[in-house]
């Protein structure tokens, strides 16, 4: 991990991306920390299972930014010498799996029967996870873009889309194999990682990050590298921004036929569920390169940049600030609670109490990635 000083790293980044990754990072925020989970509106809530809410487009958007920002990287990647090359792709997806890992540790102990603390069993902390799935997918998508370039990058993309739907229908249970007890991607994980180290958010082992799925979302990555090999090649035109459109509604349709067949779900990542979240980022995208490359109207990108300048570390420190908020006793309950129970739940609805702590909680960490900016600190992994 480096911190460098000097604002010259943004300089082959556009700014439309900057802004895209900056409304990734924070609406993932707010999404991840709602006052009470109980109380959530509904696009602000995952799908419960098969199905598409605004929520479900946060995470692949983020892995579609990595790949659109490796398209400037790998440039600089391949003049490397193949050691360098390896040394610096498998060190970086290693240095994020290990932070993902650690922040679900977070914060390493907890309270024993007796009240008193002790520090975690280690080998029953849950071994993937948000971090994890980026640094698995980056590193994949950076070997196939290496080994083959964009033509293999297509060949790679294909292939794990088509090959995914029999492998999901075929290894899942025969009644139903997209369920949540029957899929294939839970069978593995039980088989390699085991249910101690698996997510416990759906009641059951059951991790949404799971292996199996890594090889579907690492689609979201290429696309992303793509994206920004086209934009670079042809430049922030009005063209380009019709192609990106046209091609985000294909997709988007392309989905929803598949759909009948194979459901959208983004639980166990299914290739139309890529092939959505694909084309609603080239749309997106394409909408950010008009207003902001073409027409200048950029007045309004600040407060995303100084989210996409360091969007790894404001997104651990998202995490680890609201452990920290809930583990520091105030009276009979947290700091979380008392303030949430002060300055929200006193005067609001549920769910807006809820909605609105989470948008108080994404301005926090905006603050945080201001300062870092106006000191030019940015954190690179």
């Amino acid at each position: 991990m480096t911190i460098d000083h000097q604002s010259k790293i943004l300089s082959n980044r556009y700014l439309a991306l900057d802004v895209l990754r900056g409304m990734t990072i924070a609406f993932m925020i707010i999404v991840n920390t709602p006052g009470d989970w109980g109380n959530l509106y509904g696009p602000l809530a995952h799908a419960d299972w098969h199905g598409f809410t605004p929520t479900d487009l946060v995470f692949p958007t983020f892995l579609f930014v990595v790949g659109n920002a490796m398209s400037f990287a790998l440039k600089k990647l391949k003049d490397m010498s193949p050691g360098q090359f390896y040394k610096k792709v498998f060190k970086r997806a290693f240095l994020i799996f290990l932070i993902g890992w650690l922040l679900n540790a977070f914060p390493f102990f907890d309270y024993n029967e007796a009240g008193k603390i002790a520090f975690i069993d280690l080998s029953e902390v849950r071994l993937l996870g948000v971090l994890q799935r980026i640094a698995l997918c980056y590193l994949l998508a950076a070997l196939t873009l290496y080994w083959g370039g964009e033509k293999g990058g297509w060949i790679f993309s294909g292939a794990a889309l088509i090959i995914y739907w029999p492998i999901m229908y075929f290894f899942g249970d025969a009644t139903d194999p997209y369920s949540l007890t029957g899929n294939a991607q839970i069978k593995l994980d039980l088989a390699l990682i085991g249910e101690k180290r698996m997510y416990m958010g759906e009641g059951i082992p059951f991790d949404p990050e799971g292996i199996l799925s890594t090889l579907t979302s690492t689609v979201n990555v290429i696309a992303g590298f793509m994206v920004g090999k086209f934009i670079q090649k042809n430049g922030n035109t009005l063209k380009t921004v019709q192609s990106l459109v046209i091609l985000g509604v294909f997709s988007i349709a392309l989905s929803y036929f598949w759909d009948i067949f194979f459901p959208i779900n983004k639980k166990i990542w299914t290739s139309p569920y890529v092939l959505l979240t694909v084309g609603w980022d080239l749309s997106l995208l394409g909408f950010l390169v008009f207003v902001v490359e073409i027409r200048k109207w950029s007045g309004w990108t600040y407060f995303f940049q100084a989210f996409g300048r360091n969007p790894l570390i404001l997104y651990v420190l998202s995490g680890v600030v609201i452990s920290v908020f809930s583990m520091i006793p105030v009276g009979e309950s947290s700091l979380q609670g008392w303030i949430y129970s002060s300055f929200y739940t006193s005067w609001l609805s549920p769910k807006n109490a809820s909605f609105l702590f989470a948008i108080s909680y994404m301005l926090l960490i905006w603050v945080i990635g201001y300062g870092m900016d106006k000191r030019k600190i940015y954190i690179k992994v």
